[in-house]
């Protein structure tokens, strides 16, 4: 079973740059979709970047042109480099794979991975002056 866990969150201001990661142990090669989400206080959880085992990656609108995924050391690591941070961007960000059939979907400026797994236990990111 895959188990998640986040790293890389904290405080940045307005304009600044961060890097979260997520570590997958166990067998990562039949996750048809890894991704990040993020629940800012008050709101629902969302999507923000995912990618599928093709190596696709789809954005929310929100975050495209700012955020970037990646998957690294033979898809152990799960990255998110964040640029031009928000205000608004402050949320806990959370990872999460789904199985072999589950698969991502991109709709109307959102994204997600289907029939998720499991999740990580998120990392905090605040962005403020």
């Amino acid at each position: 079973e895959v188990q998640l866990m986040e790293s890389g969150g904290g405080s940045v201001q307005p304009g600044g740059s961060l890097r979260l990661s997520c570590a997958a142990s166990g067998d990562t090669s039949s996750n048809s979709c890894m991704g990040w989400y993020r629940q800012a206080p008050g709101k629902e959880r969302e999507g923000i970047a995912v990618v599928d085992s093709d190596g696709n990656t789809y954005y929310a609108d929100s975050v495209k042109g700012r955020f970037a995924i990646s998957k690294e050391n033979a898809n152990s690591t799960l990255s998110l480099q964040m640029h031009s941070l928000k205000p608004e961007d402050t949320a806990t960000y959370y990872c999460a794979a789904t199985g072999p059939f589950g698969g991502s979907w991109d709709s109307n400026g959102h994204v997600g991975c289907n029939n998720i797994d499991v999740w990580g236990p998120g990392t905090l990111v605040t962005v403020s002056s």
